[in-house]
């Protein structure tokens, strides 16, 4: 199975959506995004909440290829932009967490 960071970047959706994912990714706080996305409560660890995330971008992502009536490419950009948010967390905690290599 792959690992979240992987499945992500084999992820391919239009170009103009990635680029507003990245550019409202830079604004993101997940403590005001992520109750509006997965619901209000607890937040969920940055690996959880981007496995729902993902499964919630998925159905849009077939809804946007159907041409479904229900599509929103509003909600679907939000959760793009929440995917990148994370995503970018969880790089940067296991970039800290990888021990360095050893000089000889």
């Amino acid at each position: 199975m792959q690992d979240i960071l992987s499945r992500l970047n084999a992820l391919h959706r239009p170009r103009l959506m990635m680029r507003a994912a990245r550019i409202g990714a830079q604004e993101y706080h997940r403590s005001a995004h992520l109750p509006r996305l997965l619901g209000y409560g607890n937040l969920p660890r940055h690996g959880a909440a981007l496995m729902r995330l993902m499964e919630i971008e998925s159905t849009l992502e077939q809804q946007r290829t159907t041409a479904d009536a229900s599509y929103s490419l509003i909600r679907h950009v939000d959760v793009l932009i929440a995917m990148v948010g994370e995503a970018r967390v969880l790089r940067a905690s296991h970039k800290t967490a990888a021990p360095a290599p050893r000089a000889v």
